[in-house]
């Protein structure tokens, strides 16, 4: 486990790098031995020195949902980070200048109207403790560089999680339905950038249905005493793989019955 000192100089130069828009090297590279755990570690170190500054948790967000996401970061279970109050955008402009490197995913978001917390939670807690679930867009970035800049090789699973599991920013939109409205593993999507289709989906993608990774999640959290709370947003997980975003790009998401929107990197 890494020393505390350790913890809070990485944690410092990932917050230098997202104000600098300098990428950083893999930590994993530098320190062979970092764990999952070390990942995780960092990351609420820096949660911590942005809401010194005034930032405000709004949620959460779960990573690496699809099998396929795991299989190739090596790992047999999601990642997740925090959501702050600066990363919330409408749709219409986005400013290109606030991010790295970014991408977009597309998700479903749950909006909770009770806690979740405990040792054991099921997909039927979380659909009776979600107020709405709506559609919405992870602006993904990599404050440390996805490739290594010497041997291109690609980050590891620990680098992701220190990184706030590569979370900058989220769009919502669309409407707002009762979770038992819709039939949620059979909700989907399209996503054009620039009038051309990049990425089709469904939210079964998500482990099958979206709900498991908050039910996930909420557990993952109960051993540090935390949990999900009221009122807060939880981005269930990716069913399209990022498309890169680059300054001028028009995206139009595109969920059928539950809406339509589009955004531009400014």
């Amino acid at each position: 486990m890494f020393e505390p000192a350790l913890i809070g100089q990485l944690a410092a130069e990932l917050h230098q790098s997202e104000k600098s828009r300098q990428q950083v090297e893999h930590f994993s590279k530098r320190y062979p031995g970092m764990t999952v755990e070390d990942g995780y570690a960092v990351s609420r170190a820096w949660v911590k020195m942005k809401l010194a500054e005034g930032r405000q948790v709004r949620g959460h967000k779960i990573g690496l949902t699809s099998r396929a996401m795991q299989m190739a970061s090596q790992i047999d279970e999601p990642d997740y980070g925090t959501l702050l109050d600066d990363m919330f955008f409408a749709p219409g402009d986005i400013p290109t200048q606030r991010f790295i490197a970014p991408r977009v995913e597309v998700e479903l978001a749950f909006v909770l109207k009770k806690k979740l917390q405990g040792a054991t939670i099921s997909v039927e807690d979380v659909l009776d403790a979600t107020d709405h679930v709506t559609p919405a867009i992870e602006i993904i970035d990599a404050r440390i560089e996805q490739f290594d800049r010497h041997t291109r090789v690609m980050r590891k699973v620990q680098d992701t999680i220190s990184d706030n599991a590569a979370n900058a920013g989220i769009i919502v939109a669309g409407r707002k339905v009762s979770p038992r409205e819709v039939d949620l593993p059979w909700c989907g999507a399209i996503l054009r950038q620039n009038g051309v289709v990049e990425e089709t989906g469904l939210a079964a993608g998500v482990q099958g249905h979206p709900a498991i990774g908050v039910a996930w999640l909420a557990m993952k959290l109960a051993p540090w005493g935390e949990c999900l709370e009221a009122g807060e947003v939880v981005l269930a997980g990716s069913f399209t793989r990022p498309v890169a975003a680059r300054k001028g790009d028009l995206f139009d998401a595109d969920y059928g019955p539950l809406g339509r929107f589009e955004f531009r990197f400014t």
